[in-house]
């Protein structure tokens, strides 16, 4: 019965391992969950300033696409806007570019409407005498003229210039008709009013006249033809405004050695 008895009121035993075992897998998970919090730990630690991403120190670096490594980003913003902003010139630039122009639009003026000062005198002084333009074989353009024609010296410029451009093969004569001497030659050609431009052949044969205000072109395609040798100029009979030659009266002069 003793042993009955001692065998009832015997505790009961464990096995060791089983509370081992039990214990060991509780420190476990806790050691896993400390270093969780260390790892979490040291990557703010690592990161100087958690709030800048960019931040040179941080462990997470950015990924660089190709061919942009070596791009300065920084300048990209003040460049495209260097390239969108016009540059606009300065008020001085302005002024300038304004005067240039103003002086250039009266030159062009002066020298249109003055051409240089040409004058009636000019003209005289470069003309042939009229008998030695009838005996050199070529054609010839004679014009009638007052120092008095308004239209003479408005037009003392263009006849100039292409005078001066025929001037080998076209004789140039100039008769004032204030002067008496001409008489004939004003009853010849029927000279009415002036300026009076009589276009003659080589032979002296007369091909056509020009009285009064014409366009420039219309005398220097005349004074071409004649040039060329043609047997007639493109406008023979033109008349424009004139001054009426009667006004020669009131400033004849009696002059024979003048062949203007």
């Amino acid at each position: 019965m003793a042993r009955i008895s001692l065998n009832s009121i015997t505790p009961l035993k464990f096995r060791p391992y089983s509370f081992l075992g039990h214990q060991s897998l509780s420190t476990i998970n806790l050691s896993m969950e400390t270093q969780n919090k260390n790892e979490r730990y040291q990557k703010i630690c690592c990161q100087t300033d958690p709030t800048n991403p960019t931040d040179s120190s941080s462990t997470e670096k950015l990924i660089e696409e190709p061919g942009l490594a070596n791009v300065d980003t920084s300048q990209a913003p003040s460049s495209s806007i260097d390239d969108r902003t016009p540059e606009y010139p300065s008020k001085s630039i302005n002024k300038q570019i304004a005067l240039v122009s103003t002086l250039a639009a009266v030159g062009l003026f002066l020298s249109t409407r003055l051409d240089l000062g040409i004058s009636l005198k000019d003209l005289t002084a470069v003309a042939l005498p009229y008998e030695e333009a009838l005996s050199n074989g070529k054609p010839t353009v004679v014009e009638f003229y007052a120092d008095w024609c308004e239209v003479c010296r408005e037009l003392a410029p263009d006849v100039y210039k292409v005078e001066q451009q025929f001037k080998d093969r076209v004789n140039f004569v100039m008769l004032n008709v204030d002067n008496t001497k001409w008489e004939q030659e004003l009853d010849e050609f029927g000279v009415e009013g002036i300026p009076h431009f009589t276009f003659l052949d080589k032979k002296g044969n007369e091909e056509g006249n020009v009285v009064g205000r014409l366009p420039r072109q219309y005398f220097l395609e005349n004074v071409d033809a004649l040039a060329r040798g043609e047997a007639s100029i493109p406008h023979a009979r033109v008349v424009g405004q004139f001054s009426s030659a009667e006004a020669r009266k009131v400033h004849q002069v009696v002059d024979p050695r003048s062949h203007g």
